[in-house]
């Protein structure tokens, strides 16, 4: 890790890493970069959640998972400022004051993306946090036949509104990326929107939930890696599998997504907050593609992360 460069940084990791359980199974070689993490703080009186929150998790506080990081041997991390917070980005702050090393993390942000003032809310969010922020997230989640909202929780807005246009078209002009989490049938109107701003990078999320749509829909998913900056994201299988872990049923995705986008368009993200569930990911990756070289699959773990959030 390039930023844990000082005697005194590294005696700091070494004695978080002391009080956090070993990783058993073996650490990956190579750049290790966590492009999906939630975190959730302990002190709700200090980072409440807003009214309309879609659900209020069990806290994961910073302060554990850099214990995690450390012991994983993790090289960065990107926060995904997830939905229970809604706008109030807060605690992302808070997290990028509590990291391992000095730059350690980079994190997502969360705005309405139909409401008029979110490209001025947006640039200033960058503005305080140089070089942080990385993308903005959008959610479309909504069953096909279900109108778009216009209110409430910041989710399933309308991807065709002039609106969208205008905070695409601010993520562009601060170098930030759009990450959607979305069910496979959106994938056209990503396109669509992909190619009045090429020059934003997409991330698909979660595999892009392929198993919760249709085999036609994932194949619209799959035409989105013509588009040369839409990444896909190798995470949340689970979303994708109908069979328990290590979730073999999803495997064909995970291959069909490979060989469209590449290594140099997969990153990997979700690899847990708990030693456990590190160890369990590491035993995923290995099973879903274990058909990639190790070059392909060094990409895959971090290479190509480091490249697109440029840490």
């Amino acid at each position: 890790m390039s930023s844990m460069s000082t005697t005194h940084t590294r005696r700091e990791l070494l004695a978080a890493a002391l009080v956090t359980p070993a990783l058993h199974a073996a650490r990956p070689s190579g750049t290790l970069v966590d492009t999906h993490v939630h975190l959730f703080s302990s002190d709700p009186s200090a980072f409440p959640y807003p009214p309309n929150a879609p659900y209020k998790p069990a806290p994961q506080p910073v302060e554990a998972y850099v214990k995690i990081a450390v012991a994983a041997r993790l090289d960065h991390t990107v926060i995904v400022h997830p939905e229970p917070y809604q706008d109030d980005h807060r605690y992302l702050e808070y997290c990028f004051a509590h990291e391992p090393a000095p730059g350690y993390f980079k994190g997502t942000c969360l705005f309405d993306p139909i409401a008029p003032q979110t490209p001025d809310r947006l640039a200033a969010l960058v503005k305080r946090n140089p070089g942080r922020i990385v993308a903005m997230r959008i959610h479309e989640m909504r069953k096909p036949g279900t109108a778009p909202s216009t209110a409430g929780a910041i989710k399933d807005r309308d991807m065709r509104s002039s609106a969208m246009e205008n905070t695409w078209r601010a993520a562009q002009k601060l170098g930030l990326a759009i990450q959607m989490h979305f069910l496979p049938y959106f994938a056209p109107q990503i396109g669509d929107l992909a190619r009045k701003f090429p020059d934003v990078p997409v991330v698909l999320d979660h595999l892009a939930r392929g198993g919760q749509g249709t085999s036609a829909d994932f194949e619209d998913v799959l035409r989105l890696s013509k588009l040369p900056l839409v990444y896909m994201k190798d995470a949340g299988v689970e979303y994708s599998s109908k069979e328990p872990f290590p979730h073999r049923d999803a495997k064909p995705l995970v291959r069909s997504a490979f060989d469209a986008f590449g290594p140099d368009r997969m990153i990997w993200g979700g690899i847990g907050n708990t030693m456990d569930a590190v160890e369990k990911q590491i035993e995923l990756f290995d099973v879903m593609l274990d058909f990639a070289s190790e070059t392909d699959r060094a990409k895959i773990r971090g290479l190509t992360a480091t490249k697109l959030f440029r840490f």
